[in-house]
């Protein structure tokens, strides 16, 4: 079977927003809202609180995301819930009303697209809330409930608040307010599977799903790829999967997961010892311990051999999400590190994701503090923003960062050398994580071509006349050549 998979994603540069956090207008509120009881912007971030950013807001930032070189957007929830996070939903067909609505994500979704750019959904299929409306009937109704069956009911009475008593109903991860879709019900999978065509209908480019590893219900994530594939051929399916993901991406259920292995990789490379061990230990993936250059080469030739090409291509690519601390926090505060995990990003296959802030710096510890509002500029790191830019303009121009064949050509102590070639361009990525200057003597007769222009970092480029290249890289820095 050929895999085929979303072209769009493989050149797209995705930013991550978490919607009450990132921007909000003063100017649309609608009234009931202006009076609400929102917490202080600036003030650290809580786990019940809310911020009030919204559509019109993030209307408002496109330009910056345009000019920072953003092509796509995932959006972590935005249907109506009753948490900031909003992955406890009330109403699939709703956005909240403090994010504005369905018209205010009506006129953001039309102004994203005006400027080219995709916007991908959280999907939240494998549980809902207490205050969803087929559950609450449950509640109310107990076993005459015409939804019973739409949920996993263990005894009665269902206690959904008092944790003195048995829940009796099964909820995710143990949470009380998250109760689980019995998925092996038709009118559960129909339901789901119609929650998809709409909004793919009303616009958006793909879906991001939701601890889909949970829904084992036998060819569910077949089913859903068919039919949101037949609304739209091009939509985008990635899955949260943390580790090896090969079952899902057999090339009948997601185009890609949110590939925690790249990150674990990068960080435990390029932050290295600096990594902060409180701040990843609590979460399901392994930044550490520490590896170098031919760990990491190790590392990377695994993950690279794990899927199909046309899987690899359309991997969303991350250092940190909304369910991780932040990767300043991570790297204690070291910029450097920062700096060397984005150009790893940047140069690796598959779809980039930026988490909101972490291009301009922005710390945080785990969640609530990993999800702070965006700063005001004031208050960015200029050097890591530049970083930023610079590097996504050159994803942008050089296709072979994007599609081209990945090979690492050398590896050896804290220096690692990769080339990207598509056709006849070819582009060397050089990088040097450790404490001191390094040096790297390459054979470059397999190379097609002997690319000496600098268009990113610092460092001495020579190739000799037996096609050798030798490279000089000051500490802590990387370099692509062209």
């Amino acid at each position: 079977m050929t895999i085929q998979t979303p072209d769009w994603v493989k050149h797209a540069v995705f930013y991550q927003i978490f919607p009450d956090r990132f921007a909000r207008s003063e100017r649309s509120r609608q009234s009931y809202i202006n009076n609400a009881n929102l917490e202080d912007w600036e003030a650290p971030p809580t786990h019940q609180g809310y911020k009030g950013g919204d559509f019109w807001g993030i209307l408002e930032k496109l330009d910056y995301l345009q000019d920072l070189g953003i092509t796509a957007i995932y959006f972590t929830p935005i249907f109506q819930s009753a948490s900031n996070h909003r992955y406890h939903t009330h109403d699939y067909y709703q956005i909240d009303p403090i994010l504005g609505g369905n018209d205010a994500f009506r006129a953001f979704l039309d102004a994203a697209h005006e400027k080219n750019l995709k916007v991908v959904l959280d999907g939240v299929f494998n549980h809902s809330s207490r205050g969803f409306f087929y559950f609450n009937d449950v509640l109310e109704n107990g076993p005459n409930s015409p939804w019973l069956n739409w949920f996993r009911i263990i005894g009665w009475p269902l206690s959904p608040y008092d944790d003195t008593l048995p829940a009796n109903y099964d909820a995710w991860a143990g949470v009380r307010s998250l109760p689980v879709f019995n998925h092996d019900h038709p009118d559960v999978q129909e339901y789901i599977m119609q929650i998809a065509e709409y909004w793919l209908k009303f616009g958006i480019d793909g879906w991001r799903l939701d601890v889909p590893s949970d829904i084992k219900t036998p060819g569910f994530w077949q089913q859903f790829r068919q039919r949101v594939k037949a609304v739209n051929p091009d939509a985008y399916i990635v899955g949260e999967i943390w580790d090896d993901a090969s079952q899902w991406l057999d090339g009948t259920q997601f185009d890609g997961v949110m590939n925690y292995l790249f990150n674990e990789a990068a960080i435990a490379f390029a932050v290295g010892d600096r990594t902060v061990l409180k701040h990843v230990q609590s979460r399901n993936y392994f930044p550490y311990p520490t590896i170098n250059a031919v760990g990491y080469a190790d590392k990377i030739d695994k993950l690279l051999k794990l899927y199909d090409w046309q899987i690899q291509l359309t991997q969303l690519n991350l250092l940190g999400s909304h369910d991780t601390t932040r990767i300043i926090t991570i790297a204690d505060g070291d910029q450097k590190s920062v700096e060397l995990c984005t150009l790893l990003l940047l140069t690796f296959p598959g779809a980039p994701s930026i988490y909101y802030g972490d291009e301009v710096g922005l710390p945080g510890e785990i969640d609530p503090d990993c999800r702070r509002v965006f700063p005001v500029e004031s208050a960015w790191n200029q050097d890591i923003y530049q970083t930023h830019k610079q590097l996504i303009a050159l994803r942008h121009k050089y296709i072979a960062l994007r599609v081209g064949n990945y090979q690492t050509i050398h590896a050896e102590a804290s220096v690692y050398v990769l080339t990207r070639t598509w056709e006849n361009q070819e582009l060397i990525i050089a990088i040097n994580v450790g404490e001191e200057a390094a040096t790297a003597d390459i054979d470059g007769s397999k190379l097609q071509n002997q690319p000496d222009k600098l268009l990113f970092g610092k460092g001495a480029v020579k190739w000799d006349d037996q096609k050798h290249l030798h490279l000089a890289i000051p500490a802590r820095t990387g370099l692509i050549l062209g």
